[in-house]
């Protein structure tokens, strides 16, 4: 394991410390978060976790915690989700977020609006003094509306790339592409979202503003835990 996953697996451990019996969790999708279903299959195997519920937030999520043995359901029988451990392409001083690298974008923000709590783990190098500054902001646009939705988000100053896989359109699960926008530095993140809102053709975007009650942040030197400012 390279310090990179080594740093991952540190914080996906932190945050499986609040993961209580009887919980209904919120399985988020990613390299970090693979670590915290990791832990959660060992503590149930172990006798040290019982009777939780994993609700998950891709399909990939949902067979990675199969094969571990995690106990799953949905959004229908569980509607009220008690925990979300999840990670983040970027994080600002507030705690806002952008999300989607992963592709997993549109459920794991139903499952994080659906949240008592949104537990968010990185590593060190996703922390970014703007949103923007290092990660393209992923776009989720249904097939028909490409080239729109394309040339609406160049209107608004971004680099605008489809997200391609083995030459191909990269399709979420639910069938829709994902556009991949540069802005840089994004000035303002709410003007923005409620702009990306108001399009027909977008599904969901990667900015997840006021969602994340907390980050752990995996550093060389151990542990920080950030809160969203009151």
């Amino acid at each position: 394991m390279n310090s990179a996953e080594e740093l991952k697996r540190r914080a996906a451990h932190a945050a499986c410390e609040a993961v209580r019996p009887g919980m209904v969790l919120g399985l988020g999708t990613g390299s970090t978060v693979h670590f915290a279903l990791l832990r959660i299959g060992e503590l149930l195997r172990a006798g040290r976790l019982a009777d939780i519920v994993g609700i998950p937030s891709s399909t990939r999520t949902e067979e990675t915690a199969r094969s571990l043995g995690i106990p799953l359901g949905d959004l229908k029988d569980h509607p009220a989700i008690d925990l979300t451990i999840d990670g983040a392409d970027e994080v600002d001083p507030a705690l806002n977020l952008i999300k989607g690298g992963g592709g997993a974008l549109l459920r794991e923000k139903v499952i994080a609006q659906a949240s008592r709590c949104n537990l968010i783990v990185v590593d060190e190098s996703k922390l970014s003094p703007r949103l923007g500054t290092r990660w393209a902001l992923p776009v989720e646009v249904v097939p028909f509306a490409r080239a729109a939705e394309e040339r609406f988000l160049a209107s608004l100053g971004a680099a605008v790339r489809l997200r391609q896989r083995d030459g191909r359109p990269a399709a979420t699960d639910q069938g829709n592409w994902i556009l991949d926008a540069a802005f840089g530095p994004i000035a303002d993140p709410e003007a923005l979202a409620r702009a990306l809102d108001r399009r027909a053709g977008i599904v969901e975007h990667g900015l997840f503003l006021g969602l994340a009650h907390e980050v752990i942040v995996a550093a060389a030197e151990g542990i920080r835990r950030l809160r969203r400012p009151s």
